[in-house]
């Protein structure tokens, strides 16, 4: 008697991916909702106070040079390896090309190209809005500091907001964003948040960054994924335009499933599932 071979996560993931030959019909996007409104308006209020604190010099920035002094790498040096590592995760060129090979991986399978394109969209603006604001405030980091007890703010350097801490935010966020179920989204979105803080906290022990870089930055890359809602349309416009345009690749995506690959659903129509019964039988139960 033959006996089925459990489904593991991966295997519902891979599975739940090959359910989708074509963009789906119903797919469901982040929306600009109340919620995420009030949640944009804090951060930005956040984002704001930290600026101000540290223009006006106050206990933050002290706070930031009682922990310059403190040194943390002379403290634990055994770390110190370990944190080289992991402060790779918040630079943009290694992070970049991680996460844009899973998402291109995911567009390939599922015949869209809304994953690549919003994370284009958000590392678009995450360049300008953190770029601006590092050249627009000059503050030079702990390592270049000339007056001990002062906010380093406009002499030149770009070290606030942490570009590594934005980019971890943002990088790793954009999967939370671009999650297909809830639970998905919630786990990702707290395990984002953990990483890219842990990230910036990593900057802080390495004595690359302040302290108050590190807030900013957080603030400024969930900025970014809060207000990419607004965004969606022009993504989605994009993404029209390039498979209208670029109708040869529509045809060769298609040409890749095989002969018995499914005929795309109309708008509005259920989306067909190219899997035999006793196959999908057997995903349902290991749902």
């Amino acid at each position: 008697m033959r006996t089925e071979r459990p489904l593991t996560r991966v295997d519902r993931l891979f599975a739940r991916l090959d359910r989708e030959p074509e963009r789906p019909a119903d797919l469901v996007v982040p929306q600009m909702s109340p919620h995420r409104i009030v949640l944009l308006t804090a951060t930005l209020v956040l984002y704001l106070a930290i600026v101000w604190a540290v223009l006006t010099t106050s206990w933050l920035v002290r706070l930031d040079w009682q922990l310059m002094f403190f040194r943390p790498y002379r403290h634990w040096p055994q770390i110190h390896a370990f944190a080289d590592h992991y402060v790779v995760l918040g630079q943009r060129g290694p992070t970049a090309v991680l996460v844009a090979a899973w998402l291109a991986w995911r567009s390939w399978r599922q015949h869209v190209l809304r994953p690549l394109l919003a994370l284009g969209a958000s590392l678009l603006l995450l360049n300008i809005t953190v770029g601006a604001a590092k050249i627009g405030m000059g503050r030079l980091g702990p390592h270049y500091a000339t007056v001990i007890g002062s906010n380093e703010m406009g002499l030149g350097g770009d070290i606030f907001p942490s570009g590594h801490t934005a980019n971890g935010v943002v990088t790793w966020g954009i999967l939370a964003h671009l999650a297909s179920t809830p639970t998905a989204r919630r786990w990702l979105s707290a395990l984002s948040a953990g990483m890219a803080l842990g990230v910036g906290l990593t900057t802080v022990y390495l004595g690359t960054h302040w302290l108050s870089d590190v807030l900013l930055g957080w603030a400024a890359g969930l900025l970014i994924l809060l207000a990419l809602p607004w965004f969606e349309p022009l993504i989605d416009r994009a993404e029209v335009w390039i498979l209208d345009r670029g109708g040869q690749l529509r045809a060769w995506w298609r040409a890749q499933d095989g002969p018995g690959a499914p005929a795309p659903a109309p708008a509005g129509a259920p989306v067909v599932l190219g899997r035999p019964p006793a196959e999908e039988e057997a995903f349902g139960r290991a749902k």
